[in-house]
């Protein structure tokens, strides 16, 4: 990509694709109306005309490089009756100072003391706003956003305006939480401190995803979210920062989606698990705000039955959204869409090619149907179902399949952020619900709890993988915790995003210790997983690893005992 191309990256006349080019740029010239920007030596991103991006853009481009829309997993809390404070945590000699802690989110607010020195200087190395245009100030190589330096936030926070200096600001607060509960400095009038209070910050605010892209999957024009490679970009963002500046650094991500196989093979989710690989580098998620959302369906063709129904209401006329099923290779799924009125409309077809996206109409409801087989990476069936002015009532899909074969296959909804809460299946299933990346093996996945009553989160997302493989990794508190948001003030958070910044901070302990001081020197996020893991709090009544805790509970007095 050049600069006189960069525009595309933001402009709303283009739509992005993401595609693996294995190492080879010349697979990038059978795109010749494009421009691409580079991940890494696998993944690149094309901009295409957005006109391109038709009805049928999963038939041409394939679904997974379209990509997918991600949320925030927090909500805010009241003021709960037992104050949890970060500052319990035992002091110990390793607080993450030489490490970086790195997010990928809606920014931060640089202006709260959380983030200061003593001497009122910032503990921020950079932030990376993708949301703020500016003529060759984004960072080299990247193309868009703004990058602001340690010296220009010390500038603003000298200034009587600082966003007259830095106008990069979190106006949503999980980002700024996430960070002070990290890495937040010690408040005396909260009595406050993150996990990690020596460590410093580099941070990306991410820019919204466009309205092609909202409007292709259904998502509504008030609804935030953000895209997929705009995060991938963060995260090259980051490992650039501390290789630059050649410190370890945790980078902690507070974004899920329910789009994808759930089985850690989407692009995201291969990218993560390769740079989890490398010394000095973690990856840490929150395992997402699911579990009870009824936005999962997971069905069996048991004989003598010769199908299973998933039951889908619909609570409002006009609805949007999309849903993804997906079996179990080899077997191949049929489904007969049946409306509120009990009219079969459409019979999905168990073949081995569809050669096209397919328009379903009923009424005033448009139904655009991609049933691929042996989707890319994954090798399974996904059918996948973009609803649009969806009649309000209960839909029925008749799913079938060969008895010989594995009969089992899950249905996803978006995240809850994305449809409305008057949509949901009659009959849910709370596990295997972690949000996206989070199903990646070699990343660390946290759920939350109530460090007050010791009980699960109650939206938690819930494990296993599609495929059985161990999540989520470890639980951390994350309900009514206290931390900072705006300019100086505190606020409490509930979430999964919250749990994991909390272990983000743990771990960059670790990184200290193994990275810093010499002592293990290759530590990557496999080893820390391992660390965690193995010791956390278990209850003997419980079996682990848990598909709702984990391996265990993360808490205040464990740190102590891992090194």
């Amino acid at each position: 990509m050049t600069a006189s191309e960069s525009f595309k990256i933001t402009s709303n006349e283009y739509a992005d694709l993401i595609i693996d080019y294995n190492y080879n740029l010349e697979a990038l010239s059978n795109y010749p109306n494009a421009s691409y920007n580079i991940i890494n030596q696998r993944y690149a991103v094309l901009y295409i005309p957005v006109s391109e991006m038709s009805y049928n853009a999963v038939y041409k481009y394939g679904y997974a490089s379209i990509p997918k829309c991600y949320g925030f997993m927090y909500t805010s809390s009241v003021e709960p009756e037992n104050d949890y404070y970060m500052r319990n945590l035992p002091m110990c000699d390793y607080m993450g100072k030489g490490v970086l802690i790195g997010l990928v989110d809606g920014g931060i607010d640089y202006r709260n003391t959380a983030f200061q020195y003593s001497d009122n200087t910032t503990r921020i190395v950079s932030i990376w706003d993708q949301s703020i245009e500016s003529a060759n100030r984004y960072p080299a190589g990247f193309y868009y956003g703004t990058e602001f330096g340690r010296e220009q936030i010390n500038q603003a926070l000298q200034s009587e305006d600082p966003l007259s200096v830095v106008p990069s600001i979190e106006t949503i607060g999980q980002g700024t939480a996430m960070a002070g509960i990290a890495a937040g400095c010690y408040n005396d009038r909260f009595s406050f401190s993150g996990t990690a209070p020596n460590t410093e910050l580099a941070v990306v605010k991410l820019k919204p995803a466009k309205p092609y892209l909202k409007d292709y999957f259904g998502i509504s024009e008030e609804h935030l979210c953000y895209q997929e490679n705009d995060i991938m970009m963060g995260i090259k963002y980051l490992l650039e920062v501390a290789g630059n500046l050649q410190r370890p650094i945790v980078i902690c991500l507070g974004l899920g989606s329910g789009q994808g196989s759930h089985i850690g093979e989407d692009f995201i989710s291969k990218y993560i698990s390769e740079i989890g690989e490398f010394p000095g580098v973690a990856v840490i998620i929150g395992a997402g705000e699911e579990g009870n959302r009824g936005g999962h369906y997971y069905g069996e063709i048991i004989s003598p039955n010769y199908f299973n129904t998933a039951e889908l209401n619909v609570g409002t006329n006009n609805e949007n959204f999309t849903m993804e099923l997906w079996g179990y290779p080899p077997n191949l799924l049929a489904v007969d869409i049946i409306a509120p009125g009990g009219d079969l409309i459409h019979h999905i077809s168990s073949i081995y090619q569809q050669l096209n996206t397919i328009p379903v109409y009923y009424n005033n409801t448009t139904i655009y149907i991609d049933n691929r087989l042996q989707e890319p990476f994954t090798g399974a069936q996904l059918i996948l179902l973009r609803f649009k002015n969806t009649e309000k009532g209960i839909w029925s899909f008749r799913i079938s399949g060969s008895y010989d074969l594995v009969n089992r296959f899950h249905i996803w909804l978006p995240i809850h952020q994305f449809v409305s809460s008057t949509t949901y299946f009659l009959h849910p299933d709370t596990y295997t619900t972690i949000s996206i990346p989070g199903n990646t093996v070699n990343l660390i996945t946290v759920t939350a709890y109530n460090p007050a009553d010791r009980e699960l989160y109650h939206y938690a997302s819930r494990g296993f993988t599609k495929n059985n493989e161990f999540k989520p990794d470890i639980s951390a508190p994350g309900v009514n915790i206290m931390a900072p948001v705006g300019k100086n003030l505190f606020a409490y958070f509930t979430g999964t995003s919250l749990a994991a910044a909390y272990a983000a901070g743990i771990a960059a302990r670790l990184m200290e210790w193994g990275v810093v001081n010499g002592n293990l020197t290759d530590m990557d996020c496999t080893f820390i997983r391992y660390i965690l893991t193995s010791s956390a709090r278990r209850d003997g009544t419980v079996n682990y690893p848990n598909q709702d805790w984990g391996f265990g509970i993360l808490e205040e007095d464990i740190f102590g005992d891992i090194i």
